[in-house]
Parts: structure tokens; C-alpha cells; sequence
């Protein structure tokens, strides 16, 4: 992998392995998507390099690292109990959007639904983060999309939902904060 990055400064190859990592590691994107973000990357931030020989080269390396890593994970790891809590919130007639683009992705989930609970939702650059920090930001809507507050009845179901399933969880300006490490298992 050295010699497709060496035609790069350092900081651009640590950038697009970065990148790489991330994408491979949130676990919901698939391959033809990873593949175009890192090419989009390659071509705006290395224009000499073949981004069609140098994309599969970063995704291999990816891939590669987060399988020696994941031998030693847990049966059931924090994104697994995430996803427990997800689904339960949906039972209970919340609008659930996983790894989305944006807020207006989500606010038109939380439309679209017929007589909605409320609306939970995370970016992708949410679970980035997580990746990296161990940190995922959950956003809580009510149904007029108006954010929870502190005290609501529907902000404390979800903080006691997360803490029930071992997740620990603050709500900090606007937003609840959950610790996880972000093991998630990966197929590409």
C-alpha cells in the first residue's frame, strides 16, 4: 500500500487511510459506496494518482485491520445493544434513521410517517466520530421536530432505554451523547 500512496505528502495519505477506515468501520455503508466517497476523496485531494488502482488498495487496508482487530471483540458489542435499543424505540413508534446525510434526510423520514412518536436519528459523520472517539450523538425529535429538552418524558425513555442495554448516555445541548466503542461487525 506504501508505494500507491507514495506519490502523496503524508498528510494526504494519512487523510485518505483515515477516510478509508472510517468508511469500512461505520458499518453501513456498502462497498459501491465507500468506493465512490473514496474516490471523489482521491480525485479531489490526490488528482495524480488512479483513483480506480488506489481505492481498492485503501479499502483492502482497511478491511484488513478491522478483521485482525474484530477477533478479539466481544459477542455482542455496544452497536449490537444500539441496535437493540433502535429497534425497540421503533415497537414503540419513534422513526428510527440510521447513518444518514443529514437532518432534512431524517425530518423527511419523521414526515413521511403516518401518526410518528418522535424521531431518533444519526449521521454518518456521527458515526465517524464514533469510530474514531467513542462517542455517538444521537439526535431526539418530537414529532413537530422540535428537540427534546431536558426533563421530557420522551428524552428520559431513551436515556433509560440506552442505559438498560449497558450504553451509557448524557443529553448536552440538544443532543444525547452516548459512550461506545464502535465495534461493528463489518461484510464487504
Amino acid at each position: 500500500m506504501t508505494e500507491g500512496l507514495q506519490a502523496v505528502d503524508e498528510r494526504t495519505a494519512r487523510e485518505l487511510r483515515g477516510l478509508a477506515r472510517v468508511l469500512v468501520r461505520s458499518g453501513y455503508a456498502d462497498h459501491a459506496a465507500i468506493t465512490a466517497a473514496l474516490t471523489e476523496a482521491v480525485r479531489e485531494d490526490a488528482p495524480a494518482m488512479d483513483a480506480s488502482a488506489l481505492v481498492p488498495l485503501l479499502i483492502g487496508e482497511a478491511v484488513i485491520d478491522l478483521d485482525a482487530e474484530a477477533a478479539g471483540w466481544p459477542a455482542t458489542t455496544d452497536p449490537d445493544r444500539l441496535d437493540a435499543v433502535l429497534t425497540e424505540l421503533e415497537s414503540r413508534g419513534l422513526v428510527v434513521v440510521r447513518y444518514t446525510s443529514d437532518h432534512h434526510a431524517a425530518r423527511e423520514a419523521l414526515e413521511a410517517a403516518a401518526d410518528p412518536k418522535g424521531l431518533v436519528f444519526f449521521t454518518d459523520t456521527d458515526v465517524w466520530h464514533a469510530v474514531d472517539f467513542g462517542m455517538l450523538e444521537l439526535k431526539v425529535w418530537h414529532p413537530d421536530t422540535a428537540n427534546v429538552a431536558p426533563g421530557e418524558p420522551l428524552l428520559e425513555d431513551v436515556l433509560a432505554l440506552l442505559r438498560r442495554h449497558d450504553l451509557p448516555a448524557v443529553y448536552d445541548e440538544g443532543r444525547i451523547e452516548v459512550t461506545l466503542d464502535w465495534h461493528r461487525k463489518v461484510t464487504l
